[in-house]
């Protein structure tokens, strides 16, 4: 079986929070962490953590925070704060029209918009705060994409 290699960062930021080398952290354990790492608020890192804890057990597991790294990482505090400017009705969640807003920013055909909200959208046909980290990741490599062109 092929062992799954961390990026280092990842690792180590995630060690400083662990005991007993358990590589999970309980909810209230990964809050402190995204506060202390990622400059949110607790309200923005609870977000985060429920938005990453894809599993919904209440334990944020290294592969999850690995998710929310790559997705989120060092942005992240800049991430939530684009999401709440775009929610207007602070729902906690955007819909078609709030996000097309954003997209229409990055110089998206109809059509491109289009795709990155059907492939965003939960099954509530809103996008969350982790399918807004997802969408913002996919319009990077879309952009870093079309300069290779």
């Amino acid at each position: 079986m092929a062992q799954r290699k961390l990026p280092k960062e990842v690792q180590e930021i995630f060690d400083r929070y662990v005991r007993n080398n358990v590589r999970r952290l309980k909810r209230e354990e990964a809050v402190v962490m995204m506060v202390k790492e990622f400059d949110l608020s607790a309200e923005q890192a609870a977000a985060m953590f429920e938005a990453f804890d894809k599993d919904k057990n209440g334990v944020m597991s290294i592969w999850e925070f690995q998710q929310f790294y790559a997705l989120a990482g060092r942005c992240a505090s800049e991430l939530v704060a684009k999401f709440k400017a775009l929610d207007k009705d602070g729902s906690g969640k955007l819909d078609a029209v709030e996000v097309t807003e954003e997209l229409r920013q990055h110089d998206l055909g109809e059509k491109e918009i289009e795709f990155f909200i059907n492939v965003s959208v939960g099954n509530d046909g809103l996008i969350d705060i982790g399918q807004f980290a997802s969408l913002l990741h996919r319009l990077r490599v879309h952009n870093e994409n079309k300069k290779k062109e």
